[in-house]
């Protein structure tokens, strides 16, 4: 005797009412757009004050999006000349808010852009360094004897290294004798002169200074503000921008994203 099993009915969307078959293809339909969100990429070009933060950032919202954040660090002045000359990406996260308006007059931008965050100096000096650090910035460079060397990024090129040089003249550090001023091509170059022993003193980015990965080659001391014009960050989405390079924008701006910039140092912007 020929054995019957109960065999489960197929409806077609085509045979469903409206609303069952909409709500079929979109359950059909999930996996793909899992998969798509899971291997969607973004390039992004971003100051080099901001390595350690992006660390943080990209891996929270990788974590929570799938999608992949990649990240081209350098000065802002560099990364923004080469945007220029066709850099392939989507969104410039810039420590000078004049970079971003070199791409917006270029017309290589979706807008204006927006200030994500208010960055802070520090002066630095090995750990293992007895300049009087906690006397200050110019207790620090009158301590220099004529062979130190003091390190800071590229005034021309890195918003920073501009700012550290306005610290030294408002500091009443005065100048540095010949030969002692070392300039990075980024601030995180600068910054590894004093983590490597090869400076004997910087200023840098205090979001550098305080991360963990350097901490421990490192003494710091926060500037104040008052010795610098105020170090307004501001990004741009690129011509072109596809929707998740807009989400991750959103992103940054978020409370939750804000916080973590708080946590490395920043302030939040003006």
């Amino acid at each position: 005797m020929q054995k019957t099993h109960d065999v489960m009915p197929v409806f077609w969307p085509s045979v469903l009412p409206w609303g069952r078959r909409q709500w079929l293809i979109a359950v059909l339909a999930l996996p793909q757009q899992a998969k798509a969100q899971a291997s969607a990429r973004i390039k992004i070009a971003a100051a080099s004050n901001l390595k350690f933060v992006l660390a943080d950032l990209t891996s929270q919202y990788r974590q929570q999006t799938g999608v992949q954040v990649e990240v081209s660090l350098g000065a802002s002045g560099n990364l923004a000349r080469q945007i220029l000359q066709g850099l392939p990406v989507e969104q410039f996260i810039s420590a000078d808010e004049d970079r971003v308006l070199e791409l917006v007059k270029a017309g290589r931008t979706l807008d204006a852009g927006q200030r994500y965050a208010t960055g802070r100096l520090a002066l630095i000096l090995p750990k293992n360094s007895a300049l009087p650090l906690a006397q200050g910035l110019a207790a620090v460079v009158r301590a220099l004897k004529p062979g130190d060397k003091l390190a800071l990024a590229n005034p021309a090129l890195a918003p920073y290294g501009m700012a550290a040089q306005e610290a030294l003249l408002r500091s009443g550090a005065g100048p540095l004798q010949a030969g002692q001023k070392v300039l990075g091509d980024n601030i995180g170059q600068a910054t590894q002169f004093v983590a490597t022993g090869a400076a004997q003193a910087g200023i840098t980015a205090l979001a550098l200074a305080i991360a963990p990965e350097l901490a421990p080659a490192l003494q710091a001391l926060p500037l104040p503000e008052s010795l610098h014009a105020p170090l307004h960050q501001r990004m741009v989405l690129l011509q072109g921008a596809s929707p998740a390079a807009m989400a991750w924008h959103r992103f940054l701006l978020s409370p939750p994203a804000q916080a973590i910039f708080l946590r490395h140092g920043y302030a939040l912007p003006q």
